[in-house]
């Protein structure tokens, strides 16, 4: 159970499992860095960028984070499949503290964006999987963090559109001051990142330059 999780189990005295996530993580990001971290499923990525986005608080020891966040790790989170594709931009947008007038003043980019055209009136029950994400996704990006955290890259609709995803994209990354990204591509991992953490059973087992780590982590990983 403990590989499944890539966690550390132990028991209370009261017979209650566990599971600690992270141990003894002590790490300093500084500005214009592009992090990228790494480690087999259940090492404690996940966790690390709930805890980086404010989402969970450390049982113990401190995060100190200073600057605007802002997270891509579940971009359809707060969207109501009863309301219609427009409602829920407003609705999105609030969930992501995006102002009310910057909705307005964008909101035909938005729509456009999305190419979901007289559908942005229909519920959103009614869409097709990549429709509901060219929606979030349109919304989403639309932030303007210092400190962006991702927990893989995105890659939503179909190969034309994707085009466009990635170009929206690597604006936010750009615009962005900090960049936390978790993946298993090695590849984009040396494209985007200029420091990779290696995360196992929730600490840290290497952390410095992309090429360094990643050919020991990936090589590692071989069968």
């Amino acid at each position: 159970m403990g590989f499944a999780t890539g966690g550390r189990i132990g028991l209370t005295e009261k017979g209650r499992t566990v599971v600690r996530s992270l141990d003894n993580i002590s790490l300093c990001i500084n500005g214009n860095e592009r992090v990228g971290l790494i480690g087999h499923n259940g090492a404690g990525k996940s966790t690390l960028l709930r805890v980086l986005s404010g989402v969970y608080a450390p049982s113990c020891g401190t995060s100190k984070i200073e600057g605007k966040v802002g997270s891509l790790i579940d971009i359809s989170l707060g969207i109501d499949t009863e309301a219609t594709g427009l409602e829920n931009i407003y609705l999105r947008a609030a969930l992501l503290g995006i102002p009310k007038k910057k909705i307005n003043d964008e909101l035909r980019n938005i729509i456009e964006f999305s190419e979901l055209g007289e559908f942005i009136r229909m519920p959103v029950r009614t869409y097709s999987s990549g429709m509901h994400l060219r929606l979030a996704f349109a919304v989403s990006t639309m932030i303007e963090p210092e400190i962006l955290i991702m927990d893989e890259w995105l890659s939503v609709g179909d190969k034309n559109f994707q085009q466009k995803a990635e170009k929206r994209l690597s604006e936010l990354v750009d615009r962005s001051n900090i960049l936390i990204l978790a993946s298993h591509s090695r590849e984009l991992i040396e494209k985007c990142c200029s420091r990779v953490i290696w995360l196992e059973h929730g600490t840290v087992k290497m952390d410095g330059a992309p090429s360094e780590v990643c050919e020991a982590y990936f090589s590692s990983t071989l069968p």
